[in-house]
């Protein structure tokens, strides 16, 4: 009897459990299809000035997710715009009569230099129309000065800084994490730069890791240094003084070496801006959220003609598609139906990643190769296409980056984690076996490779940085011995990728499409925007999924503040296994 009523009570408990599961969908569902329907439109008034602040992290592409950055406690979301819509945004605004101006509210702007340099090369266009830019802040990070000096006007709050110091980067290593936990990383790989595996083997960098590092940072630096020269009117050796002595930390030092225009606080501003709008009363902002979604019926054109605008941003996978991954089926099956869609004159496959799965990325190739044959196919990079990142570029008919993009990493590496010490020492757990072939056992991570198995596996990373290359060298036109002499593993920016010939011309997406539209031989056209976004229900359960990540990131994050990325750096070091073709893992750029 009494196990009667335990089992009885857990039922009880699952069927409680699950109805308040579905209660809780149902809300959320209704919720959001309410607060749908009641969207107040935003009113676009004349003399309005967008309001860019740009707090939350800036993705290649707005996310779709009903959900995203969803607050349950308030019901509410701060949904994040994309890069694309970014871009776009900024682009109509400047034909737009009602809108006088653009005032960049900045703090910090979470992206890489690359993709700052897309917004930054955007409002330098909005600029041309003959409406002002001003850009205001508190504290400024050095991304977000780097997009400040774009503007006419630069005002510095009279308590605040600007951190204007050089590029830092950062790598984290777990040599010694891992002999602590008696883990051994078996680590194979070709090319004497491919660094991504250091953090596992080794306390500080190789010299060959070093001097490509350095190289990289000092390119990036080459790019951000001068666009602040250009548009402060200094001296680019002036700048290096200025970062080099952090004269831009203390807000008196800023106005006195030029870097910023006056120091006033916000009420000042509102005049300034009254003024040049010719308005009294209140300025009428639109953040550019608000304002994209007013403008969004009038973006997207119906033309027959269009462009397909693929975007593979984030890790390359062998697994099932989801938004912020690569999927080797998903992207390649994406680009294969857009080379058959008669209806497709070009196709950009706008690449933001670091690389990943060897596999994933050769099905992605292939059908940019195959896609190529029939229509043109231009890449344009973000802030990484590097590794298997460039592999999937390389087949395309030209290729574009910015200065400061990361490219190349042309390598490949795998690593098998050996824990046969962890269990053992550690846990207390000891493991015993049968077989029925001398290589039944390939690969165990329970005990270390065999000589056979190492061997094995070697042959097969030679195997595919051989056809890395030779892809390379066939889409590059190039020798294969060229590509090997620049490939290694070794890391470029944009700016020294255009001189050794692994890109064709520095610009943003804006320069592909315009490109791609030349190639296919039209002038009016529509852009297709691929992936297709899926039907809602797929989407929910999704979206469940990730705002349980989202909650356990926002705990990590409040409990580790500053810390987090080396919190989820040991993360990712624990559970890499496979081969691989990735930049770095632990690259930390400041």
């Amino acid at each position: 009897m009494k196990e009667f009523f335990k089992t009885m009570l857990a039922s009880m408990t699952g069927c409680l459990l699950s109805i308040v599961l579905l209660f809780v969908i149902i809300l959320v569902f209704s919720s959001v299809m309410f607060s749908g329907m009641k969207t107040k439109q935003v009113e676009v008034k004349n003399n309005s000035v967008i309001l860019i602040e740009l707090k939350n992290a800036i993705t290649e592409r707005t996310s779709e997710n009903p959900f995203d950055n969803m607050n349950f406690g308030s019901m509410s979301s701060d949904k994040a715009i994309g890069l694309n819509n970014i871009l776009r945004t900024i682009k109509y605004a400047a034909s737009d009569e009602k809108i006088s101006g653009i005032l960049l509210d900045l703090s910090d702007v979470n992206a890489g230099y690359a993709t700052v340099k897309a917004i930054r090369n955007q409002i330098e266009t909005f600029k041309a129309s003959g409406k002002f830019v001003y850009a205001y802040g508190d504290n400024l990070s050095q991304k977000a000065y780097y997009l400040a000096t774009v503007a006419d006007k630069i005002y510095l709050n009279p308590e605040g800084s600007i951190e204007l110091k050089g590029i830092y980067m950062q790598t984290m290593f777990f040599k010694k994490a891992l002999e602590k936990l008696d883990i051994d990383m078996q680590i194979i790989r070709h090319g004497k730069f491919k660094s991504a595996v250091e953090p596992f083997i080794l306390e500080k960098m190789s010299p060959e890791n070093k001097l490509q590092m350095q190289m990289l940072a000092n390119g990036i630096w080459e790019e951000v240094k001068g666009e602040v020269a250009l548009s402060r009117n200094l001296d680019t050796a002036i700048v290096t003084t200025i970062a080099d002595s952090l004269f831009a930390f203390y807000a008196e030092g800023a106005l006195a070496h030029g870097i910023v225009d006056s120091l006033i606080y916000r009420d000042e501003l509102e005049t300034i801006i009254l003024s040049k709008s010719v308005l009294t009363g209140k300025t009428p902002y639109l953040s550019i959220n608000a304002y994209f979604n007013t403008i969004k019926p009038k973006l997207f054109s119906a033309n027959k003609n269009s462009i397909a605008v693929i975007y593979a941003f984030g890790d390359i996978v062998n697994g099932k598609e989801k938004y912020g991954v690569i999927s080797g089926k998903h992207t390649a099956k994406t680009i294969r139906d857009a080379a058959a869609d008669p209806d497709v004159k070009a196709i950009v496959l706008r690449v933001n990643s670091p690389g990943g799965d060897a596999l994933a990325s050769d099905m992605i190739w292939r059908e940019v190769k195959q896609a190529n044959a029939q229509k043109p196919v231009v890449v344009s990079m973000g802030d990484y296409a590097a590794s298997g990142g460039y592999y999937i570029s390389c087949a395309a008919r030209k290729i574009y980056a910015e200065p400061t993009t990361i490219t190349g990493s042309i390598g490949v590496f795998g690593v098998v984690p050996n824990m046969e010490k962890l269990f053992n020492k550690k846990l207390g757990i000891s493991f015993d076996e049968v077989k029925t072939n001398k290589n039944s056992d390939f690969i165990s991570t329970s005990k270390p490779l065999s000589d056979y198995n190492r061997s094995t596996i070697q042959f097969m990373i030679e195997d595919i940085y051989s056809t890395f290359i030779k892809h390379v060298a066939e889409g590059r036109k190039m020798s294969v011995e060229q590509v090997d002499s620049i490939g290694q593993g070794r890391i470029w920016c944009g700016s020294d990728a255009l001189k050794l010939g692994l890109v064709d011309e520095l610009g943003g997406i804006s320069k592909a499409i315009d490109f791609a539209a030349k190639e296919a031989g039209i002038t009016e056209f529509s852009i297709r925007e691929m992936p297709y976004k899926r039907d809602f229900f797929a989407t929910l359960l999704e979206d469940l999924e990730i705002e349980t990540k989202i909650s356990e990131e926002d705990l990590i994050n409040a409990e580790f503040g500053e810390f987090t990325q080396m919190y989820n750096s040991w993360k990712q070091a624990t559970n890499v296994s496979g081969m691989q073709m990735r930049l770095p893992y632990f690259l930390i750029i400041k």
